[in-house]
């Protein structure tokens, strides 16, 4: 089975390099080339648009940044569907509103091609090794058909049901790292502020209920104000954009979301938008010191 994937950014390049590790063959497209060129040195087809990856391939993954972004690799003049074939699947890893993807999908499958939804929890850190978390919706059918990829891509998976359930949960998901990486921003911030050694709050936080992934790892890294990315901050920003958006649209009243939002779109317009997610810190430790 040869896999395509439409966008090699850091979660792209991870997934496609675990791909090419575990002996599937790989053939890409990014719009810039300087994203596929760890790629090509480990073995990936390289090709000049989302078309040449259809084309020559059963399963097209993509990875972009938004649903405008995942409309134009799917119906422009050299998108996906240009290079359409009988028994080929679009795949669809970004993050988008669940509303935008129904309408895509709606549209894909209108031509007669499959199409899932299939976001990931976990950065490129772990898809590197293929212990991502899949969340997959669409006809299931489908879903068993490619199931054996998408093992190899996550230590778990889950089938959804429905297109959109996904996505739903993938911004549910995101709403959570968001709030705890403020959390945590905040408690380190309020105990260097009283004077005292911020890893003995984590410490005793690691010991209780409270604990998570995220306190027991790199919430370390925060205290040492070493913030290399595995997701943006404005990544996030951008993710906190569609969760409000999906919000509006089903009538849900988010306060914290909304609240969420403006602190990092805040940080962002500081210039804190290119450091990791978890450097919010960094933006709480600027207002602290006005």
């Amino acid at each position: 089975m040869k896999i395509g994937i439409v966008g090699t950014g850091m979660l792209g390049e991870a997934v496609g390099l675990h791909l090419l590790d575990v002996g599937y063959e790989i053939i890409v497209f990014n719009r810039s080339n300087e994203k596929t060129k760890n790629l090509k040195k480990n073995g990936a087809t390289v090709v000049e648009s989302p078309k040449e990856v259809a084309k020559n391939t059963d399963l097209v993954i993509i990875v972009v940044k938004d649903a405008d972004a995942v409309n134009d690799v799917i119906f422009g003049d050299y998108g996906i569907l240009a290079g359409n074939h009988e028994g080929m699947c679009i795949a669809d890893m970004s993050t988008v509103n669940p509303n935008s993807t129904k309408e895509i999908s709606e549209k894909v499958i209108a031509t007669g091609t499959d199409y899932l939804e299939i976001p990931v929890m976990g950065g490129p850190n772990v898809a590197i090794d293929g212990k991502l978390v899949l969340m997959a919706s669409g006809e299931k059918e489908i879903f068993e058909k490619f199931k054996q990829v998408f093992d190899s891509i996550a230590e778990q998976s889950f089938y959804l049901g429905n297109t959109g359930t996904a996505h739903s949960i993938k911004l549910a998901m995101n709403l959570q790292i968001s709030m705890l990486a403020l959390s945590l921003s905040e408690g380190i911030t309020l105990t260097k502020k009283a004077g005292f050694d911020p890893e003995i709050f984590l410490k005793i936080l690691n010991s209780t209920y409270f604990k998570t992934g995220m306190s027991e790892g790199k919430a370390y890294k925060m205290i040492k104000e070493s913030y290399e990315p595995t997701f943006t901050l404005a990544n996030l920003k951008k993710d906190l954009d569609t969760i409000n958006d999906a919000a509006e649209s089903c009538n849900a009243e988010l306060p914290m979301a909304k609240l969420a939002r403006k602190i990092y779109s805040d940080a962002k317009d500081a210039g804190f938008g290119d450091i990791d997610y978890t450097g919010i810190i960094a933006y709480i430790k600027k207002l602290s010191e006005k």
